[in-house]
């Protein structure tokens, strides 16, 4: 499917969504992409899986590894594609951290992977902690690349992505849409779940 079909997919199950929005980043913007409209889909996701999953099939992947929440589903899609292990890090004390008996032997091959990129502060805080047991992180996957770059790589590593949607992003202190007061500013992600 290209990309212009997977837009128009994600347009028709409602899984970009206008409106006033804070994101996980603390940026506001007019546009949210709810990736779990897709996630809800077992027969959708998993030939976007798929075509996600083939820049890498040449690779060996080890780890496929995604934070919570929204890298859980997409970290077990791709590791049963790739014969490999599913683990996924949650915050503790505001971090993320591999927990429920979840490990990375030195030298493992770990592919990074989530949703939405928007700043990629949740995928270099996932490979950060990848390196640190001595994991080698190979790259990142998304469905989505909101973050306004097209580079192939996001802090030095090979990126690959669905598609790319570049909604306008606002500091809150200069957000429009605050300024404008008419539309009520919402935070749909989940950072901050119990």
């Amino acid at each position: 499917m290209n990309k212009a079909k997977i837009i128009k997919l994600f347009n028709k199950i409602a899984a970009i969504r206008p409106g006033h929005f804070l994101l996980t980043s603390g940026l506001h913007s007019n546009t949210y992409i709810q990736c779990a409209r897709i996630l809800e889909q077992p027969r959708l996701l998993a030939g976007l899986v798929k075509q996600l999953a083939s820049p890498w099939r040449k690779m060996k992947i080890d780890v496929v590894a995604g934070p919570a929440v929204g890298g859980i589903i997409l970290a077990y899609e791709l590791a049963r594609l790739f014969k490999a292990r599913a683990i996924y890090l949650e915050r503790l004390d505001n971090k993320l951290s591999l927990r429920r008996g979840f490990t990375v032997e030195p030298k493992e091959r770990v592919l990074v992977v989530e949703d939405v990129i928007t700043t990629g502060g949740s995928v270099k805080e996932t490979a950060s902690v990848i390196k640190e047991t001595g994991g080698q992180v190979v790259g990142i996957a998304a469905l989505v690349n909101r973050s306004g770059t097209s580079r192939n790589k996001l802090f030095g590593l090979k990126l690959k992505t669905l598609v790319k949607i570049t909604p306008p992003l606002y500091q809150a202190a200069d957000c429009p849409l605050c300024r404008a007061g008419k539309i009520p500013l919402v935070k749909p992600g989940s950072r901050g779940l119990k």
